[in-house]
């Protein structure tokens, strides 16, 4: 683990989807000396490879945010080798890689490919650093073996906000059908109840690898977040001892005006600008079946316990 002085300090967003990671990285691009750049582990592919567009509406290519920080972690973002970092997120950021990457002391093969990995992360980091001038990048990834790669950078100071929501909220919003304005309105995958709650357990338990190794880790409740957004806001960045005040510039307690990113991937929200009234998305508790709820339950029963929903 690293972070040393002028290192780039990465805020990162762990967890599973439809857990509120968007809504959370939006309100932290508020506040003054951070800069959002969305799920960087999507950038080689969506971006790099397909020219997506970012979230300033601009297609990848031609965001001047971007090819800055390209031009200047790459030279240009055609000498990034997207095939070699596809073949190296196979060896060492998939969650069944885990047991080897997330070892304090990695044999010498992991090692090297974890190190050649998470180099173009750092690259992307820095020049983006140094673009934006911002003290604290948020990095919205949220897969967990992607943070443990990081983890292992001697010159990067990783630290990472852990966002949870209850597990029959989010199996209903992966029930639904969301289109990716990004790719021409194809839709998000949708998962059954029983397979987005056993990625939910999967995707919150294997946080504690981050703390293994020694990473800063702290939890953030999506109800929270949404019910007292300043105050769940400052209690995650005190906990995380992220430096100056996290001054959320709330038009009231629950609306902010939302101005444009360069979030290079994620969920549509992204993309929405102008005053947002911030309001809980429990529509769940009345349109979920009592069977699909049961289901969820019984097989989310642990951690809805320990995360307080139960």
């Amino acid at each position: 683990m690293g972070g040393q002085p002028g290192d780039p300090l990465v805020l990162y967003i762990a967890g599973w989807g439809r857990s509120g990671s968007t809504l959370a990285e939006r309100l932290l691009a508020e506040i003054d000396g951070v800069t959002l750049l969305g799920e960087v582990v999507h950038l080689w592919e969506r971006g790099v490879r397909e020219d997506q567009l970012c979230a300033c509406q601009c297609p990848f290519h031609q965001c001047p945010f971007w090819s800055e920080v390209g031009r200047l972690a790459f030279d240009g973002w055609e000498r990034v080798e997207v095939d070699r970092i596809a073949e190296l997120k196979s060896q060492v950021d998939r969650q069944r890689r885990l047991p080897r990457t997330v070892r304090r002391r990695p044999d010498a093969a992991t090692r090297a490919a974890i190190e050649e990995y998470a180099g173009w992360f750092r690259a992307v980091y820095a020049a983006a650093q140094q673009v934006s001038g911002a003290r604290i990048l948020v990095d919205s990834s949220k897969e967990i073996p992607t943070a443990v790669t990081l983890s292992h950078l001697e010159d990067l100071d990783l630290r990472v906000l852990h966002i949870v929501r209850d597990a029959r909220g989010v199996a209903h919003s992966w029930a639904k059908v969301v289109a990716r304005p990004e790719a021409d309105g194809e839709p998000m995958p949708r998962f059954s109840p029983a397979r987005s709650t056993a990625l939910w357990m999967s995707g919150n338990l294997t946080v504690q690898g981050l703390a293994w190794r020694g990473v800063p880790v702290t939890r953030l409740r999506y109800e929270d977040l949404v019910a007292s957004p300043a105050e769940a806001v400052a209690g995650a960045w005190d906990a995380l001892g992220l430096p100056g005040r996290p001054e959320l510039p709330m038009v009231d307690d629950h609306s902010i005006e939302l101005h444009p990113s360069h979030s290079v991937a994620g969920n549509p929200m992204r993309f929405r600008t102008g005053i947002t009234e911030l309001r809980a998305d429990d529509a769940w508790r009345t349109r979920m079946s009592r069977s699909d709820r049961a289901v969820v339950t019984a097989i989310a029963w642990p951690l809805l316990k320990r995360f307080g929903y139960l």
